[in-house]
């Protein structure tokens, strides 16, 4: 739960510990970290000049990459319930010179005006909101999307791989907000997503739920 302090408050969890996150999902990931983060830009389809959204963006791992994926023409931002993780993406953007904008923001309130953006992004993120809040969150992002605009979630499927999916939930996640990408495409389609596709990242225990916004 979000803390009383003057931020956005979000029901779903919010990991405050962001001067440690990098270290245990460098461990979890068993030092593949830079290499799932390659394929969640691939399998969003980030191309150069596109604008992006990061929800989520913790400390900004995936942002910065997707800036540097989408060039100078393109435009990245962040936003992420806890202030500590905003202080932590913004002091890696800053030391990786990448022009990112990243602001303190919920997924349920997305600080940002319709059609706004190509692509957005989620990367461990959606299995720490609750049902409701998820709903509300894809509502949200459908909004923000551009027409054929599209959203990737990158999440943890625990039946995939039972005990690291378990050690991810307990480490970064909520015992009572599970993971489970395959019950996300009815979430989806109820936010107005018209194409969603679900499928394994090749990353056990890691699946993806991949969503298009109609075209006008």
């Amino acid at each position: 739960m979000g803390r009383s302090n003057g931020s956005p408050q979000t029901r779903g969890r919010v990991i405050h510990w962001a001067n440690h996150y990098d270290r245990l999902i460098k461990l979890l990931t068993l030092g593949k970290e830079e290499a799932i983060r390659e394929m969640t830009l691939e399998l969003a389809k980030v191309s150069p000049g596109e604008k992006v959204l990061d929800v989520g963006c913790g400390t900004g791992s995936l942002t910065v990459m997707a800036k540097r994926m989408v060039g100078p023409a393109g435009e990245v931002c962040g936003i992420d319930p806890a202030p500590e993780m905003i202080d932590v993406a913004r002091r890696k953007s800053a030391s990786a010179e990448a022009e990112v904008d990243l602001r303190v923001g919920l997924i349920e309130a997305i600080p940002f005006p319709d059609g706004a953006f190509d692509a957005v992004l989620s990367s461990l993120m959606i299995h720490h909101l609750p049902d409701d809040v998820k709903k509300t969150g894809f509502a949200e992002v459908h909004r923000v999307l551009k027409p054929g605009g599209r959203m990737l979630a990158v999440d943890i499927e625990p039946s995939g791989l039972p005990f690291l999916g378990a050690l991810f939930t307990h480490l970064i996640g909520h015992g009572k907000m599970r993971g489970n990408v395959t019950r996300l495409p009815a979430m989806l389609q109820e936010a107005g997503f018209t194409r969603v596709e679900v499928g394994r990242t090749g990353f056990s225990p890691l699946s993806f739920a991949l969503a298009d916004k109609e075209k006008v």
